[in-house]
């Protein structure tokens, strides 16, 4: 069997394990889909009037005033928290697995070194994609109205693997990085209010001119901005060519870290 095969194997065991873990303990898979899903009915029951009738929107889909407009403003943004959070849970498992001794076991173990790895994030890509389907689901549920083609949804489902493969790579470096699972629970947390400081709650020219100049340039403006085109089939600009660099550049950085750290010795 060649080398690739063997690593092809390995890399299937380990995407199992982590599947398995998964079911195993559904509650951390709840909290993790539960949490975006309170922002979403929090911002659309709450604020969701005041904000929306900012936006300039008129009632629709059985939901009264502004608050159908801010329904399917605020959307993509939850869609990229429901990642960010699901990539908080990778953070944690792969510190468990280096603080646990379990990875000490698989480095004395006939195993493909980079199959670990791979396992984590395959897994991960994985929960994250039903993650955000679930959420979506609930969104169409309280009033969300896509107007995306069949086209626009396989390029959204095509964005949010790109997007999420970046930041599970990401948060595979962090949870490497961590010394301790306690660590690895809360390094991430700046992925999750990143949306906050950008587009995807409220558009950056209503925010002071510091803030709105940091809005516009994070990361995460351009990927909701993305996201909002596609599902709403609005024009992208060039928000989709910087989101995707910006996926690229968080991707590789993320994986020649996490590489680095995994193969230094312990």
């Amino acid at each position: 069997m060649s080398t690739p095969t063997y690593a092809l194997r390995d890399s299937a065991t380990m995407l199992r394990r982590n599947l398995r873990h998964v079911i195993r303990y559904p509650s951390m898979t709840v909290l993790l889909i539960g949490m975006p899903i309170l922002f979403l009915l929090l911002f659309v029951y709450v604020f969701g009037g005041t904000l929306g009738a900012g936006l300039g929107g008129a009632g629709s889909a059985g939901i009264a005033g502004g608050r159908a407009e801010y329904v399917n403003y605020v959307v993509p943004a939850i869609i990229l928290m429901t990642v960010s959070t699901t990539v908080q849970g990778t953070m944690i498992s792969v510190a468990m697995d280096m603080t646990e001794g379990i990875i000490a076991r698989f480095r004395t173990m006939a195993i493909a070194r980079v199959s670990v790895l791979t396992g984590h994030v395959v897994g991960s890509l994985i929960q994250a994609l039903l993650s955000s389907t679930v959420v979506i689901g609930v969104a169409l549920l309280i009033g969300f109205r896509p107007a995306a083609s069949v086209g626009d949804w396989f390029a959204t489902a095509g964005f949010l693997a790109l997007m999420a493969f970046a930041l599970i790579w990401l948060s595979v470096a962090l949870g490497l990085a961590s010394k301790t699972v306690e660590g690895a629970s809360n390094v991430g947390m700046p992925l999750i209010f990143l949306p906050f400081l950008g587009s995807g709650f409220v558009p950056t020219d209503s925010m002071p001119a510091g803030l709105r100049w940091f809005a516009e340039y994070q990361p995460f403006t351009p990927i909701i901005e993305t996201l909002r085109a596609l599902v709403m089939d609005k024009p992208i600009g060039n928000n989709a060519a910087i989101a995707v660099g910006w996926c690229v550049v968080i991707a590789l950085g993320g994986y020649l870290w996490s590489k680095k750290l995994f193969n230094r010795e312990p």
